[in-house]
């Protein structure tokens, strides 16, 4: 096997049987990129809440937790899955607690007003009561 310089510039391998293979001189890098799951909504100010309610739903459908929008808690059961209904009952608070304070971060100067509610589906039904 014999290397050779190519016109060019890129290195060529002659193997032996005469066949030639073309070495790239350097690799080229690979750049990642963060992807977004969709666009933040701007903040509601008191304008167009159904506008801002949709895109809020498309957010959050997008970071997968839309369902905390319509879902009840879990129940502890008692007996043999205690542990396990308890396991499933802490997971969903805390999602729920992400999916209240996206909706939280997404009012303007409210969050005080709301923060006390206790779920996400609370929070946005009461935003939607008084619009």
């Amino acid at each position: 096997m014999k290397t050779e310089i190519d016109t060019n510039g890129s290195n060529v391998v002659s193997p032996t049987n005469g066949a030639t293979n073309v070495i790239p001189p350097m690799a080229i890098p690979v750049q990642t990129t963060s992807v977004l799951h969709g666009e933040k909504p701007v903040n509601f100010s008191g304008v167009e809440f159904k506008r801002w309610q949709q895109k809020m739903l498309f957010y959050l459908t997008t970071l997968n937790l839309a369902r905390f929008l319509s879902e009840n808690p879990p129940t502890v059961q008692e007996g043999i899955n205690k542990r396990e209904s308890r396991i499933t009952l802490d997971a969903w608070k805390h999602y729920d607690f992400f999916c209240k304070n996206y909706i939280l971060d997404g009012l303007i100067g409210q969050y005080t007003m709301y923060s006390a509610m206790k779920t996400a589906k609370r929070v946005m039904g009461i935003i939607g009561e008084e619009i």
